[in-house]
């Protein structure tokens, strides 16, 4: 294993982190752990969440089913959020009332 800042190879162990071995260089001094992994979910769990949510569940709700953190979670909506274009319509119709119900009413172009 060599260390991520000098590439020396000459690391002694150094404890445990969550679970992993933990390496110190010996000749910078710098502390690694060994083969991080990250806990990675995949694209049809994510889905799933985003289905729920935009189907009106809340964020903590979601959390509770998934048993996925609810930051998480968030963090997928946001970033789904970021990747839609604004497709808003450049002019909002007005809406009026006939005879007890709602009555949309475009502006014509001239």
């Amino acid at each position: 294993m060599q260390c991520p800042q000098c590439k020396s190879s000459q690391n002694k162990k150094n404890g445990f982190r969550r679970s992993k071995q933990s390496y110190k260089c010996k000749a910078c001094g710098c502390q690694d752990v060994g083969n991080p992994q990250k806990k990675r979910y995949s694209p049809e769990v994510k889905q799933l969440c985003l289905k729920m949510y935009l189907n009106g569940m809340g964020f903590r709700a979601i959390a509770r089913v998934t048993e996925i953190d609810r930051a998480t979670i968030i963090n997928w909506v946001k970033e789904r959020g970021k990747n839609l274009a604004d497709n808003l319509p450049e002019e909002i119709p007005e809406i009026t009332w006939v005879r007890g119900t709602p009555n949309v009413c475009r502006k014509q172009k001239e």
